[in-house]
């Protein structure tokens, strides 16, 4: 596997700084300078969600399905009404987690590829829901939702904002005080560009008082821990050392470009590059509402799961497939990471290789 070219969706590629760190042995960690690499990190990740004053960072030594969970359990309860989009793999996790712990919830169920729309919401108006649950983008499809219109809705019902942003953070705008988000999930090894081992959730003033009169039954994913912990830059438990130390490089590698708004018009670039180079080849996009940070296609005579195949075999590259009903139907190609122009261009004379040996028709 040394040397593939990696355009999936997570892990990603990282740069040769961030590698470095992986290759240190790892340090001690409950010393001073780590509380400061800890504080740095909690402090960058607002700055970059442009998340209210008062806002805390919990970090989790877990995938962000662990944040998901932990969010599902600490923030809401029994006596919520949520609301949850489902338009994918990873909406329909949202709903087996409300399943778990007994959070009730209206689902709204969308065809894969759909985008979220007011009509969808229409019904749900003035109903009573006190939470909305979402997938910003919903990874498994490449679907972005309208935030902007989500916020409206949870505005004018006065309702809790979640927002998984896990593969989206730094690669599409998001501004978590404009769209009064309340909780902001996010990972290491998408757009952070770190290896997995960290889910990130970033919580308002108004989540934190939910999370202080939580009653949850769990030691390992207790936020009122995390967070305790936190206020002196540590954790309850012994973290992924070296990916938060990953992370805090990354973050400052991101603040010394631009900060956010860079990482995401970077994204949106190298997007558009590749949107650009594929439009002679026989695929078609999966859906018209794609996020920055992943490009879902179509082939229209070929397997998808056969040019993944295909790809990562013959020319070492790799592309994201999917499972279940879209396994031979879309396979997805991934903007986040160290990528380059210069690598799209490398996929593309790939795919119109295979083209020409009739691999992709």
């Amino acid at each position: 596997m040394k040397g593939m070219l990696n355009f999936t969706i997570g892990p990603v590629m990282s740069s040769e700084s961030v590698l470095a760190i992986g290759n240190e042995q790892v340090p001690y960690f409950r010393t001073a300078e780590f509380s400061e690499v800890m504080l740095e990190n909690e402090r960058l990740v607002m700055q970059f969600a442009h998340a209210p004053a008062h806002s805390r960072v919990a970090f989790i030594t877990g995938s962000g399905t662990a944040s998901m969970e932990a969010v599902i359990m600490n923030v809401l309860s029994p006596a919520d009404k949520a609301i949850v989009i489902n338009g994918g793999s990873f909406g329909e996790r949202f709903v087996q987690l409300c399943q778990i712990h007994g959070i009730p919830y209206s689902e709204v169920k969308l065809a894969y590829g759909q985008p979220l729309t007011e009509e969808h919401l229409a019904s749900l108006d003035g109903q009573g829901h006190t939470a909305f649950v979402v997938n910003m983008h919903e990874t498994s499809t490449g679907v972005l939702y309208d935030m902007e219109m989500i916020s409206r809705f949870c505005k004018a019902n006065g309702i809790l904002l979640v927002v998984d942003a896990i593969s989206s953070f730094l690669a599409d705008p998001f501004n978590m005080e404009a769209l009064e988000a309340d909780v902001m999930i996010t990972g290491s090894q998408k757009a952070l560009a770190c290896p997995p081992g960290i889910s990130l959730i970033v919580l308002s003033p108004r989540a934190l008082e939910r999370v202080a009169e939580s009653k949850t039954r769990c030691m390992y994913l207790d936020l009122k821990d995390a967070l305790k912990n936190g206020e002196r830059g540590q954790t309850p438990f012994t973290p992924a050392v070296s990916v938060l130390l990953q992370i805090n490089k990354r973050l400052h590698e991101i603040d010394a470009l631009g900060g956010d708004e860079y990482e995401t018009n970077r994204t949106k670039a190298l997007a558009a590059d590749f949107r650009q180079k594929i439009q002679t080849l026989p695929f078609k996009m999966f859906t018209n509402s794609p996020s920055n940070a992943v490009t879902s296609l179509s082939p229209i005579n070929v397997s998808a799961f056969d040019i993944f195949i295909t790809l990562k075999d013959e020319y070492q590259i790799w592309i994201c497939p999917n499972g279940g009903d879209l396994r031979d139907k879309v396979f997805r190609v991934g903007h986040i990471g160290a990528l380059t122009p210069d690598d799209n261009t490398v996929l593309v004379d790939a795919m119109n290789d295979m083209f020409r040996r009739g691999l992709i028709r």
